[in-house]
């Protein structure tokens, strides 16, 4: 398994249940495109595989996440704004040939949404949303107990929803003022480092030189009390809570579970979502409803792509295709949405 973010690349080996047996996370940049993203990937898979003794023939399938719109029937991106290079790339058939195992790929906020229901918070409830805020921002939706991805595989993406704003800010998806243009990871180090040019925080040290700011810097700030940064990630907490309100008042779930690295800024964050969502949505739909942070956020992808994997190895659509071979190793799903006849590999 293998959950790719915009910053980073965790990969995982699980059983049929959807434990992970080991995993391994490192920092890497996904705007650098599909061929090195990939390679390191695979080199990671293969490098745990070797340490936990698993043998080719036992890789019975491959679940990916990746951080932008997934056409789930090709398992290719589409037009993806974070990461140049990949849009349409055939990430199945490259994990396939290689693996010689079924490929499931998918957004990865879907895979956190699945991983959550299994796993973490989200056991017990049918109908919830995973909102991941972390460099962009998007939702994974489980409506009756079911991941809800839309008619193309890109239901969730909120990010790009048009937030109201006095200012207007050009999203990298080309429109103005996308939720995540404002509140996202990448809006709130922006916002942070106009701050440190105008002498409005002390983010970084006076004669420390020319720096980068990053969100999580401006997370760890806030906690030690800065105020500057602490109005911007309550800023953004209101912005997001007013969007997810509308969610809420739409969709009505029971439960929302807040997930990505924004996520871990504090109290004080979460607070301000709650109480924007709370405020702009419906007395009815938030009378039982619960907004958490997510207990298993660091592997919920992971978890995610295992359980994918496993539902639809299990499913009557796959099982009557391999059943026979004892193993779906050596036989490669061609197409996921219409659940089409796995085919040996060539």
């Amino acid at each position: 398994m293998a959950e790719l973010g915009a910053t980073s690349i965790s990969v995982g080996v699980s059983d049929l249940s959807g434990v992970i047996l080991d995993s391994a996370e490192v920092a890497a940049d996904i705007a650098e495109g599909p061929e090195p993203v990939l390679g390191r990937t695979e080199l990671l898979l293969d490098a745990l595989c070797d340490k936990l003794g698993v043998q080719p023939d036992r890789v019975w399938g491959v679940g990916i996440g990746i951080p932008c719109p997934v056409e789930y029937a090709s398992g290719r991106p589409v037009s993806p704004p974070l990461m140049p290079g990949w849009d349409g790339y055939d990430i199945r058939a490259r994990f396939s040939s290689r693996y010689c195992a079924p490929v499931w790929v998918d957004n990865e906020v879907n895979l956190m949404a699945l991983g959550e229901l299994r796993s973490g918070l989200g056991r017990g409830h049918a109908d919830l949303i995973y909102l991941k805020i972390g460099t962009g921002i998007g939702a994974g939706i489980i409506a009756g107990g079911r991941l809800h991805r839309g008619a193309q595989g890109c239901a969730g993406d909120v990010g790009h929803v048009a937030a109201i704003a006095e200012r207007s800010v050009v999203c990298r998806c080309g429109n103005l003022n996308c939720l995540e243009a404002l509140a996202g990871g990448a809006a709130i180090a922006r916002d942070a480092q106009e701050g440190v040019a105008a002498s409005q925080t002390e983010l970084l040290r006076p004669g420390a030189g020319v720096a980068l700011v990053t969100a999580r810097e401006v997370a760890t700030a806030a906690l030690r009390g800065d105020t500057f940064c602490l109005g911007l990630l309550t800023d953004a907490g209101a912005l997001i809570g007013q969007t997810l309100a509308q969610l809420v008042n739409f969709y009505n779930p029971s439960l929302v579970v807040i997930g990505g690295g924004i996520a871990q800024a504090g109290d004080f964050f979460l607070a301000a979502i709650r109480q924007a969502t709370y405020a702009r949505s419906t007395p009815l739909a938030t009378r039982d409803l619960r907004i958490e942070h997510s207990p298993v956020s660091k592997q919920a992808g992971l978890v995610g792509a295992a359980v994918a994997v496993a539902d639809e190895l299990l499913s009557s659509a796959h099982i009557p295709l391999w059943i026979e071979h004892r193993s779906p190793h050596g036989l490669v799903c061609l197409s996921q949405a219409t659940a089409s006849p796995i085919e040996s590999a060539s």
